[in-house]
């Protein structure tokens, strides 16, 4: 034991790999708590915030140990500790958020977003940080032997603890939970840790009980928690994994498929398996190029897509515009792309480029006829594409009489509404905007230009169709036009506080869908919940 104490490098190691640990359960809670609330600046505010505070108590906590009781078997005892507890994350953790999830939701009606993700993190993350927070202050403790060399000791311990926050920032998102994904990323590190405090034990000949039930339920951990599956109640799903930017979720049901990247609220794209037009946000989306002008025959129209998705627009795009559109899509998410060709039907002839969509605008010099803006994902809204600069970039790539489509997906109305503060952003960039609700729907759809003579376009185009079926849709397109309003509620880039206007719209989900639920709640407690269930 005091020979592999007196190798500092030993020490050192432990430092770096304390570190690693931190950083990668910090991207891997990102990634835990990102299909249940989002990975908006909000949650990773409240991770951020969450071990930072951790963090803090568990070197106040080690610098006072070690000095009352300078033993490395007890850190290296807390290390252990903390290995199994950051194994049995996948294994717990989602539990404990609905759980968590299901009682916040039957019991308050503001800033749900908030209280959920700050207890989850709380719960499942603030011990087993604060057991790593007290490594450096109990190896200071170990490492300096004397005044004359503590700064540069200290220093080392420093370096070595940052280098290994590199390592477990990049390793996790570039390397582990694309390959293997954030369950089995968990594990990986829980296991660098305990092997970290095995050798320590095993070289010392002691702690032979402890290092056995950590590792009999490391293993438990390693063989009951390495599912993947965040909805783990779902039977059915098509598909369920992960990207870099997102977790994926497939749906079938007779009538639909369904992709959705939040495991709780919302869903990011719809395909109705009927054929023809089916009255969805895509089909309303098709009066863009009637409202720019160029459905006939004998033109042909440039159509971008920001946010290709699944393609829907495309394919009807495609389908009642044929040879007379070319398409083009970007998609910052390869997966989804991926799985638009398997489950969705999107034409290998449609190119998708994986970008961006600010960045591929100020990457391209060429104009279109209708520019697509479907960015907007369940909840969360990329501030980057909902700011005067981002509308006044897509304005520049539209041809004279081009038209903007923007899809506003999320179920938000009222002065100050998300919705409100997009439209208004957007009139103030262009001269004309009208937007239409889905029927039966929480979709509205928005379509703004500079061309005054918009609407005579539409209706010369739409007298002119062929087809019936798609007449009749802009038909009830054109009904549900309603030139809007503007107002001063104007995102920047300085300033899109979309954030806290996505978290408004889960308090409004949740007063309107669980309003019922709460009642009960409140007159019968959860017994009257559970036997509502059982007579169901």
């Amino acid at each position: 034991m005091k020979n592999i104490l007196k190798n500092k490098y030993y020490l050192y190691m432990t430092e770096f790999f304390s570190g690693m640990s931190v950083m990668a359960v910090e991207l891997g809670a990102s990634r835990l708590l990102a299909p249940y609330f989002s990975s908006s600046q909000i949650v990773w505010t409240i991770i951020i915030g969450t071990i930072m505070i951790a963090m803090a108590l568990g070197n106040i906590w080690g610098g006072r140990s070690a000095d009352m009781n300078p033993n490395p078997d007890k850190l290296y005892a807390r290390l252990l500790v903390a290995a199994v507890w950051i194994a049995a994350i996948p294994l717990v953790g989602k539990y404990i958020i609905l759980g968590i999830s299901g009682l916040l939701v039957l019991t308050v009606s503001n800033h749900f977003l908030v209280l959920a993700a700050f207890i989850a993190c709380m719960v499942i993350f603030v011990y087993p940080l604060f057991l790593l927070g007290t490594v450096t202050p109990s190896l200071v403790k170990y490492t300096v032997d004397s005044l004359d060399d503590s700064g540069s000791t200290v220093g080392t311990l420093g370096a070595f603890n940052t280098i290994g926050s590199i390592l477990g920032t990049f390793l996790p998102t570039f390397v582990t939970i694309p390959a293997v994904g954030t369950a089995i990323t968990f594990l990986i590190f829980s296991g660098v840790l305990l092997v970290l405090s095995l050798i320590y034990f095993i070289s010392k000949r002691s702690g032979k009980r402890i290092c056995a039930l950590a590792l009999i339920l490391f293993l438990l951990c390693s063989v009951f928690g390495h599912s993947d599956s965040f909805a783990f109640w779902e039977t059915d799903l098509a598909y369920e994994g992960e990207s870099i930017y997102n977790y994926l979720q497939v749906k079938e049901t007779d009538s639909r498929v369904i992709l959705s990247t939040n495991v709780l609220f919302g869903v990011q794209s719809v395909k109705m398996k009927e054929d023809g037009l089916t009255g969805m946000y895509y089909d309303y989306a098709l009066a863009a190029p009637f409202l720019a002008g160029v459905t006939q025959k004998d033109s042909v129209s440039d159509v971008l897509i920001l946010g290709m998705g699944t393609g829907t627009f495309a394919t009807q795009c495609k389908n009642y515009f044929s040879g007379a559109v070319n398409i083009e899509g970007v998609e910052i998410d390869q997966k989804i792309t991926d799985l638009a060709g398997t489950y969705f039907d999107l034409s290998e002839e449609i190119p998708v480029t994986t970008y961006d969509g600010r960045v591929y605008l100020q990457a391209v010099d060429k104009t279109y006829d209708v520019i697509m803006v479907d960015a907007y994902q369940d909840i969360t809204i990329p501030f980057q594409m909902s700011s005067v600069e981002f509308f006044s970039e897509v304005k520049a790539h539209l041809k004279p009489n081009g038209v903007m489509v923007v899809n506003m997906n999320m179920k938000s109305d009222g002065e100050e509404s998300i919705n409100a503060y997009l439209s208004d952003t957007i009139a103030s960039v262009f001269d004309q905007v009208y937007t239409a609700d889905v029927v039966n729907n929480t979709n509205r759809e928005l379509f703004a230009s500079d061309n005054p003579q918009m609407l005579s376009l539409m209706a010369e185009g739409v007298a002119g169709e062929k087809d019936e079926e798609l007449q009749t849709m802009m038909h009830t397109v054109a009904d549900a036009l309603v030139a809007y309003e503007p107002g001063n509620l104007i995102l920047t880039d300085d300033k899109a506080p979309v954030e806290l206007l996505g978290m408004r719209v889960i308090d409004e989900i949740i007063r309107d869908e669980i309003g019922y639920y709460k009642n009960i709640f409140r007159e019968d407690g959860i017994t009257g919940i559970l036997q509502l269930s059982f007579t169901q």
